[in-house]
């Protein structure tokens, strides 16, 4: 009995972190793609296949249009494959293209011109960004979200704000010259600044003043590894007065969605920068299985609105890194575009082949050493008990 109970807990377990895994990453995915598919479409390109997931086909139908539409055994991602593609990864068959008759020629992804090509391609990173951009705004729009006044309660002794010069009942008016709205601005500005200079505008007793401060470094434990953050060593306001309960309209809310995408797409480029110059570590770059686990935590949390949540940032993260420019990705595809624009006409086959293999190499890699850390890191969450 003690055994049945074991193996029906740690089912329950997985479960709970592979359900939640698979609607989040299958919604971000499905829009991915769907980004791909209609642009497609609507430049006349003839679509063989739409693929949630990778590998041997769990079950699908075909459309009117011929499209297979189909879910995979290896819920790792997703393709759209064009007519004239040898993939999902849209590399170009030339075999298949040469024996094709005039009107699949004319309806082949390959046959296009430079900038339908562009346009098909580009639309499933865009795709991501409208996902968050609409989550992030649908959410506060629903809801409306607690704002708490920028201002400081208390003054840590020997923190980096008492160093700056801070004092109880300051208001933050401004950071490097923008402009604070409440103390949720504030905290996402200094903790993404972890060791550099902050220019504060202060307002104290009705006279502005001018403080410069650098937060101090600080090591926090996530399921996504150590992340070092930045700390000014202050309290927020604890009168109920200073926090109130704001509601936005469709046009306010649509801007918050746009302000919360591109904060996502600043701090992830801050972590890159600070990442190349040695300044924050590698161990922050996450799998399949650390993003497992950080769906399962959240619905166990927050439930579907957190997940919602998820939702918005790992669309911008899929987003972001489909842009690099690594063949293979649709950042690849289009630096191999950019070239053939000033070129006047497309690399040649061989040079396209070559490009490729290296980009499959390259994520292949990526791939090995996000799994790595989620192993290392769910080793260490065993070793903690949690």
């Amino acid at each position: 009995m003690d055994l049945l109970n074991v193996v029906g807990g740690a089912t329950t377990n997985l479960l709970g972190y592979i359900v939640p895994f698979l609607f989040v990453l299958t919604v971000v995915v499905f829009i991915h793609e769907m980004g791909h598919f209609l642009v497609g479409r609507w430049c006349g390109v003839g679509v063989t296949s739409f693929s949630i997931g990778f590998g041997p086909e769990l079950v699908g139908f075909n459309d009117r249009r011929g499209t297979r539409w189909k879910i995979s055994a290896i819920p790792l991602g997703g393709y759209v494959k064009f007519v004239g593609d040898m993939n999902g990864a849209s590399v170009p068959d030339p075999d298949a293209m040469a024996r094709m008759n005039p009107a699949d020629h004319a309806i082949s992804f390959h046959a296009q011109n430079v900038w339908k090509r562009v346009a098909i391609v580009a639309a499933g990173p865009i795709a991501n960004f409208l996902l968050a951009i609409a989550v992030f705004a649908g959410a506060v729009y629903a809801t409306g979200r607690y704002e708490v006044a920028p201002r400081v309660s208390a003054v840590q002794a020997g923190s980096a704000a008492e160093r700056a010069g801070f004092q109880p009942g300051d208001v933050v008016l401004t950071i490097n010259g923008s402009v604070v709205h409440n103390f949720a601005d504030m905290q996402r500005t200094v903790s993404g600044a972890a060791g550099d200079p902050l220019d504060f505008t202060v307002e104290r007793g009705g006279v502005t003043t001018p403080l410069t401060a650098t937060p101090d470094v600080y090591e926090d434990k996530t399921p996504f590894g150590t992340q070092r953050i930045g700390r000014l060593g202050i309290q927020g306001p604890r009168d109920a007065a200073d926090v109130k309960l704001v509601r936005y309209g469709a046009l306010d809310s649509l801007k918050i969605g746009v302000t919360e995408t591109y904060f996502v797409v600043d701090r992830t480029f801050n972590y890159i920068g600070k990442l190349i110059t040695g300044r924050e570590s590698a161990d922050q770059l996450s799998g399949p299985m650390g993003i497992a686990r950080v769906s399962g935590q959240a619905a166990k949390v927050g439930g579907i609105g957190a997940l919602v949540g998820l939702i918005a940032v790992l669309s911008v993260s899929i987003g972001l890194i489909n842009l690099f420019p690594v063949p293979m990705l649709d950042g690849g595809h289009l630096m191999f575009y950019a070239v053939e624009i000033v070129r006047g006409r497309p690399l040649s086959e061989r040079a396209q082949e070559i490009g490729f293999r290296i980009g499959l190499a390259l994520v292949l890699m990526l791939m090995l050493f996000a799994t790595w850390n989620d192993i290392l890191h769910i080793g260490a969450a065993f070793n903690r008990g949690t």
